[in-house]
């Protein structure tokens, strides 16, 4: 391990601008129209390093399956999660499109059986931002052939090696 190169990574913040510039302030008047808070997502450098990667134990991200996850194959990733293990690793601009509330389609490698990956890519696997900021990964053909249940718990994390979320099932409830 001591010969691993660390993981250089910028972390994505909002800026919100809550003071309007003349030429904003000017044209809200001309208007009659109050100023609008707006946000940007903006890469600052972090004074600490990105979250350690411990490979015996990788999944920073852990789930339990619940009854509308099952039904919809959609998996709610929250803001701060999604931001701190995912987004850090992306380019600015992915982090963007996917800021902009449209869909990126990501790679997922089920390593649930570790001698037999499977790849989940293309239309059946996306990430996408929901109103209130969390996101959601859309994994249906996943999440049926894996055969997940209520109670199954499972564990995510972004491998910057490859680009790409690693899932595995962490434990299966029997009906």
């Amino acid at each position: 391990m001591s010969d691993q190169k660390p993981l250089l990574s910028l972390k994505k913040t909002f800026f919100y601008n809550f003071f309007p510039s003349k030429a904003e302030e000017e044209a809200c008047k001309l208007n009659n129209i109050p100023h609008v808070v707006t946000q940007e997502l903006i890469e600052i450098k972090d004074i600490y390093p990105p979250p350690k990667i411990d490979l015996e134990n990788p999944w920073q991200i852990k789930k339990r399956i619940t009854c509308d996850k099952v039904i919809v194959g959609k998996l709610i990733i929250p803001f701060l999660e999604t931001f701190e293990y995912i987004l850090r690793y992306w380019t600015s601009d992915e982090a963007k499109s996917l800021e902009n509330e449209c869909n990126v389609h990501v790679g997922v490698w089920d390593v649930t059986e570790e001698n037999i990956p499977k790849k989940y890519e293309g239309g059946s696997v996306c990430l996408r931002k929901l109103y209130n900021d969390d996101f959601y990964l859309s994994c249906i053909k996943l999440f049926k052939s894996r055969g997940l249940s209520v109670g199954d718990e499972i564990g995510l994390y972004w491998d910057p090696r490859s680009s790409s979320l690693m899932f595995k099932l962490l434990s299966h409830v029997r009906a």
